[in-house]
Parts: structure tokens; C-alpha cells; sequence
């Protein structure tokens, strides 16, 4: 793609989301949301495949819907209330309407259909983008129009997002589709607890966006879309390897590295604001993420170093990658859990 174009696309996607950070009136919010699809369906087309185009179908209309579904809530909720105040949402049908607009733009269950199949059909690059900054505008919506929400819908959400992301992921083949699925349930976590607490909503988005970046852009050096391409990663690059199988145990929410920080504060949180049976349901869920991305690891140990593997090993050559960027946010996913307390301070 030429650079000036992608330089015009990458800008009107900054300038989307900043849209919608910075309204609290819904024609503008929902402005934010149309200039940032527009903006990425150039970058999710640009290889002219069958399935880019296919990829980029879908996930058009399923951004129209949410973005018309949103025009429509925030006009009803003008009519009846005279304003169009996102924080006047006095309507039970119009909130209703923009929670589930909302939820089908970031991929919550069951509104999650379209994600698996958008995220197998685009390049790594920008499954990355569509994984971490389409989610922040339609979730800043989402934490300010909460208070308004019945509680019950909320965590209903959350509860299918993380056991349909936790079953969704078992049988897949595809990183791309297991990473779609892992995303499903990090959107539950982070909406279940949103109520009673959004700054742990937000601190749950910031890991997320460190893991999962850490992830696809592991993914992109290894230039690996299926499970049995990471079997010979090894040999490619042995150190890479090991952090590969630390990130993807973060993504579990395995102690003692990052990912297990905002799961344990939102279960702690759960339990304080007496949902114990909730706060169960989301542990028992969790365990099945856990299982998928096992089944990940399990993939690239045996190929490594002392046992032996089969297959032709490919040869290992120098990569133009930069990968400063990628050792960031390693570092990121892995090593922040001892920053536990201080970010307690900060957030209570």
C-alpha cells in the first residue's frame, strides 16, 4: 500500500476513536465510529485474497448494523427526553438498544459471530489493529453508558462472553481463530465487572492490549496462522520460543505474570459485592481459556531442545522485523504482576 495512503488511513483511525473519547453528544460519538470502519476497511481489503474481501464484507455489515442500531437508540432517546446527552439516557429501551449496538461492534456474546470468521480472514498486522484499538471507542461508550444499564443484562454479557471465548477456543486449529475466541472472553471480564468497578475495566483493557499485541506480533515474526506451524518455531528462533509460552500462559491468566492480575481483582471484586456464584462461573470459565492455550504450548515443546522433531526444520535466517516493539510489550505481559499494589493504590 502506499505509504501516503496508509499515513491517511492510520490518521482518520486515530482520529475516529479521539472522536468518540472526547463527545458526550451521540451524533458525534457515533461520527467517531463511522470515520474509524471507514478507515479500516481499505486496510483489511488491501490484499485483494477471497477471503480478505470476504473478511471485510462482513465486518461491514455487522459496523453498519451496531452504527445504525446507535442512531437509532440515541434519536429515540432525543425524542423522548429532548436531548441528546449521552449521559441522559433515561430511556430503558434506547439503553438497552445502545448496550447491545455496542456489545455486536466489540464481538460480545452472543452478538460474537462475525469475529472468529473477520479475524481468520485478515493478515496478522491488522487482526492486531481490529483486536486492540477498534475495541477502545465503542468500550469508552460502553463505560459511560453503564450507569444507566440494568445490572442483570451487563453481567448476563459478561457470563456468555467468557464461557462462549472459553468453549469457542477447544477446537480450533487456527491461531487467528483462537486468539478471535480469546478476545470474546477478555471483552466478558472487562463488561462483567464494569459497574461496580471501571477502573478495573480499564486496567483488564490495558494488559489485554500488552498481551495480545505481544501475541500477534510474535505470530507475524514466526509468520505462523496454524498450530502446527509453531511445532518447528523453535528452530527459528529458540529464545522467542520461550517467551511465546509465557505470553500465551499470561493470556490464561496464569500467576505469577501479568494476565493473572486483572482476573484475580475482579474476582476479589465479585466476591466483595456478594456475587460468589458469579465469581465462580467466571473462575470455572477461565480454566477453559487455560485448556487452548496449553494446548498451544504443549505444541511447541516437544521441538524443543534436547528432543527432536520429525519434520523438515525450515531454515533459520536473519528476519527484517524490527522487534524492539515486541520485546516491549513481552516485557509488559509477563513481568507486571508485582506492580500489583501500586496500581491498587492508584485505582481506589
Amino acid at each position: 500500500m502506499n505509504p501516503y495512503v496508509l499515513m491517511i488511513l492510520l490518521s482518520s483511525l486515530g482520529l475516529g476513536t479521539t472522536l468518540t473519547f472526547a463527545s458526550s453528544h451521540w451524533l458525534l460519538a457515533w461520527m467517531g465510529l463511522e470515520i474509524n470502519t471507514l478507515a479500516i476497511i481499505p486496510l483489511m481489503a488491501q490484499h485483494h485474497h477471497p477471503r480478505a474481501v470476504e473478511a471485510t464484507t462482513k465486518y461491514f455489515l455487522t459496523q453498519a448494523t451496531a452504527a445504525a442500531m446507535i442512531l437509532f437508540a440515541g434519536t429515540t432517546n432525543a425524542w423522548i427526553t429532548g436531548t441528546w446527552d449521552m449521559t441522559n439516557m433515561l430511556d430503558p429501551l434506547a439503553n438497552a438498544l445502545v448496550i447491545t449496538a455496542l456489545a455486536l461492534k466489540i464481538g460480545l456474546a452472543p452478538m460474537h459471530l462475525w469475529m472468529p470468521e473477520v479475524l481468520q480472514g485478515l493478515d496478522l498486522t491488522t487482526g492486531l489493529i481490529l483486536s486492540t484499538w477498534q475495541k477502545l471507542a465503542p468500550l469508552a461508550l460502553i463505560i459511560q453508558t453503564a450507569q444507566n444499564v440494568s445490572p442483570t443484562l451487563l453481567t448476563v454479557l459478561g457470563l456468555f462472553s467468557t464461557l462462549i471465548g472459553g468453549w469457542g477456543g477447544l477446537n480450533q486449529t487456527q491461531l487467528r481463530k483462537v486468539l478471535a475466541y480469546s478476545s470474546i472472553a477478555h471483552m466478558g471480564w472487562m463488561v462483567i465487572i464494569l459497574q461496580y468497578a471501571p477502573q478495573l475495566t480499564l486496567l483488564a483493557l490495558l494488559t489485554y492490549i500488552f498481551m495480545t499485541s505481544a501475541a500477534f506480533l510474535t505470530l507475524k515474526l514466526y509468520s505462523s496462522t496454524k498450530i502446527n506451524v509453531l511445532a518447528t518455531a523453535w528452530s527459528k528462533n529458540p529464545a522467542l520460543s520461550a517467551t511465546t509460552a509465557l505470553v500465551l500462559l499470561s493470556l490464561a491468566g496464569l500467576p505469577p505474570l501479568t494476565g493473572f492480575m486483572p482476573k484475580w481483582l475482579i474476582l476479589q471484586e465479585l466476591t466483595k459485592q456478594n456475587f460468589p456464584i458469579t465469581a465462580t462461573i467466571m473462575a470455572l470459565a477461565a480454566l477453559l481459556g487455560l485448556y487452548f492455550y496449553l494446548r498451544l504450548c504443549y505444541a511447541m515443546t516437544p521441538t524443543i531442545s534436547p528432543s527432536m522433531v520429525n519434520s523438515t526444520t525450515p531454515w533459520r535466517v536473519n528476519t527484517t522485523q524490527t522487534s524492539l516493539l515486541l520485546a516491549l510489550l513481552t516485557t509488559a505481559a509477563l513481568g507486571l504482576l508485582p506492580l500489583t499494589p501500586a496500581i491498587l493504590t492508584l485505582t481506589t
